[in-house]
């Protein structure tokens, strides 16, 4: 009789996101992760939010406050950033997340229409950081700045916790039947999150014949 020895199943990549989110830790690390996200970090925090809530739905309106909290606190630092460091940092920032071509634009933007600016950026998965280091650079009122932060961001985070909460026990069913889905699914957010930032952000009209005007120089003999 031959004895048959099991491999070790590999763990996919959401259930390695649940174990974390045992972790004692694991709440003072998702509002790190929400502060460093509305500051620089290219990374969205529903990655350990989401296996969170299914493990545990009675936490989902704390961490959806925590969530809310840490990421406006990581706004202002961002804002400040804008504000105080741009040239030296800030302007780095904003060319890694491919709005650099059109900060004139963007910056436009928040003197005719900031709150609006804030509300889509604290919505959307376009990277939050490009919002608030702008919003510094424009120098939107700073009451305003955190007004519409925590509606936006609040919004971000406590309509999914809520669906988690009340719907927490299909979401779990559904998302132990498609691990590896939900697990890429939310890395997909961060790649989407970059590509729409350019696209949103389009370079302003002179930016655009300033160009114009250097290719046609290149080209001159």
């Amino acid at each position: 009789m031959t004895e048959t020895t099991s491999q070790p199943q590999k763990l996919k990549l959401y259930d390695r996101l649940k174990i974390a989110t045992k972790h004692r830790l694991a709440e003072p690390i998702l509002a790190l992760l929400c502060f460093l996200e509305a500051m620089i970090l290219p990374i969205f925090p529903e990655i350990m939010l989401a296996p969170m809530i299914v493990a545990d739905r009675s936490r989902a309106w704390r961490l959806a406050g925590i969530c809310t909290v840490s990421s406006v606190a990581g706004g202002l630092a961002g804002y400040a950033i804008g504000f105080y460091l741009f040239d030296s940092i800030g302007r780095a920032i904003i060319d890694f997340y491919g709005a650099g071509d059109g900060f004139t634009s963007l910056r436009q933007s928040f003197n005719e229409n900031g709150p609006l600016m804030i509300i889509i950026g604290a919505i959307s998965p376009i990277p939050y950081k490009v919002i608030t280091i702008t919003s510094g650079v424009a120098g939107l009122d700073l009451w305003t700045f955190v007004l519409y932060g925590l509606l936006g961001r609040g919004l971000r985070y406590f309509v999914p916790c809520g669906l988690f909460y009340f719907f927490g026990k299909a979401a779990n069913a559904f998302i132990e039947k498609h691990k590896a889905v939900a697990g890429w699914g939310m890395l997909v957010l961060v790649i989407v999150g970059f590509a729409m930032a350019p696209l949103l952000f389009p370079k302003a009209e002179t930016e655009q014949v300033q160009e114009t005007v250097e290719i046609i120089d290149h080209a001159t003999p």
